[in-house]
């Protein structure tokens, strides 16, 4: 099984960007805006169209607020995977703002170049969107 994994930096506080990250319905708008262009609300997930106009259901396997954590699965036949299980946690830094985890597990291990260029990509937009969110929600110092 393949598994990779991106980091996003910013200067905004875990918090905020934790709530953007739980706000499943809001990924077009909150957290990957440009890479993801519209998220529907679905039974047990989300159903997310990407800028290429792929669609995909993302039903969500956990979502914990103590550990910042939210742990989701995709659903599609035209999908290069065979199976797909991303996670993303919110880490404070010690220097204020926040470390953004976000890592995939996929079979087959071939796709691991297409993979690559979505979570670029996605990672790129997420960042654009929680540096936005850092001049509105600051870094904080405090580390739990």
């Amino acid at each position: 099984m393949g598994s990779m994994t991106k980091e996003v930096l910013t200067d905004a506080a875990p918090d905020a960007v934790w709530d953007a990250i739980r706000d499943i319905g809001a990924l077009h708008t909150r957290l990957v805006p440009g890479f993801v262009v519209d998220t529907m609300l679905v039974p047990g997930g989300r159903r997310v169209t990407f800028s290429n106009g792929r669609t995909v259901e993302e039903p969500i396997v956990s979502c914990s607020d103590p550990l910042r954590r939210l742990v989701w699965t995709a659903k599609a036949a035209e999908l290069p995977f065979t199976h797909y299980n991303g996670c993303v946690q919110v880490h404070a830094r010690a220097a204020g703002g926040s470390r953004i985890e976000w890592t995939a597990d996929f079979l087959p291990d071939g796709a691991a170049p297409i993979l690559e260029g979505l979570m670029n990509a996605g990672a790129t937009a997420m960042t654009g969107a929680l540096q936005a969110l850092a001049a509105i929600c600051p870094r904080s110092n405090s580390v739990p």
